[in-house]
């Protein structure tokens, strides 16, 4: 892929994007200020001098997202239509997220990247008579959609020095795509405990399911599992429900897990695309501690949703094509 911001004499110019069409676009960017355990907690509980912490990085994210096109010179001027920038208190620092939206030729991935940088700064000000050696980290764009380029979601783990291999990203064919159905939905009003069964759930772009406590702007909206996994467990004489996993989407005859990162699955009417394979079950998770173990660490998916809708089961589940998504 040829770069586009030279012209025929090799100079700089800021690419003419007037011939795109107008289309809906969305940027998540993140990063991380690690600092020592009695400087988070001066953030935490209001003591650093200068003032809100989080507050004045919140609202410092937002006016950067609004200055990209000043502060990089070869970005265009977006008319965001939405930036939001959100936090959150990790063990060894602080977490943060930002998000821009509009409707136009060119993406908001800058945007989204410099509200997350500029956030990661103001809070390294904001705190740096306490501390100097803080380190801002890991900022990197997690996701964007919209535009001829479709839609990319970071994998968590994806090395971004790694050469391109094409054939990792490939989507099978038609006629070998997965089918399967819903068995059951289900929430939780609380992360770490298990779900219980609802009639149906609503999937929201962007966020995830309405109600349930892993809804959010981040990479692991809804959580899916195969009934089948969970089978093997019934087998050794456990008795296990819907949710009992703290799984979303209860699935059955599609084995979500050999799904890769990046496929589109349709669930019902929505629309969900895979971001993680598993994950670390935390030590005092409710599930390890009724069932002995648990089969999410292994087999559950996460996906963000795509595209919104009512699910219920009895819904289809299928990866879908790359003629559906082009």
């Amino acid at each position: 892929m040829g770069l586009t911001h030279f012209n025929e004499e090799g100079r700089a110019r800021m690419v003419d994007v007037s011939d795109k069409p107008k289309t809906q676009r969305v940027a998540r960017a993140a990063g991380k200020v690690l600092m020592r355990p009695d400087t988070l907690e001066l953030v935490r509980t209001g003591g650093v001098r200068k003032g809100d912490v989080l507050a004045v990085a919140q609202v410092a994210g937002i006016m950067a997202a609004k200055r990209c096109w000043e502060l990089v010179p070869m970005c265009h001027p977006v008319q965001l239509t939405g930036v939001d920038v959100s936090f959150e208190y990790e063990e060894d620092g602080i977490a943060f997220t930002a998000t821009t939206r509009c409707c136009g030729e060119t993406g908001v991935e800058m945007e989204a990247l410099t509200a997350a940088s500029v956030a990661g700064l103001t809070i390294y000000d904001m705190c740096k008579a306490h501390q100097r050696d803080m380190v801002i980290t890991e900022v990197r764009l997690l996701e964007k959609d919209g535009g001829k380029s479709g839609h990319f979601v970071r994998a968590e783990g994806d090395d971004p020095t790694a050469p391109l291999d094409a054939s990792a990203a490939a989507v099978p064919a038609a006629s070998e795509l997965p089918h399967g159905t819903v068995v059951a939905t289900c929430i939780s009003e609380k992360k770490g405990t298990r779900k219980h069964p609802v009639d149906s759930i609503e999937l929201v772009v962007g966020k995830g399911i309405a109600g349930d406590a892993h809804a959010g702007t981040w990479h692991r909206q809804v959580s899916l599992l195969a009934n089948e996994s969970v089978d093997l467990m019934r087998a050794k004489g456990i008795d296990l429900a819907p949710g009992d996993f703290a799984e979303n989407v209860l699935t059955r005859g599609i084995d979500v897990k050999s799904l890769p990162v990046g496929t589109t699955v349709a669930v019902g009417p929505a629309r969900m695309v895979v971001t993680q394979i598993g994950k670390t079950c935390h030590n005092d998770c409710e599930i390890r501690r009724l069932t002995g173990m648990c089969v999410m660490p292994t087999d559950g998916i996460f996906c963000v949703v795509t595209r919104g809708g009512i699910v219920r089961a009895g819904d289809e589940v299928r990866v879908m094509g790359e003629d559906e998504l082009a």
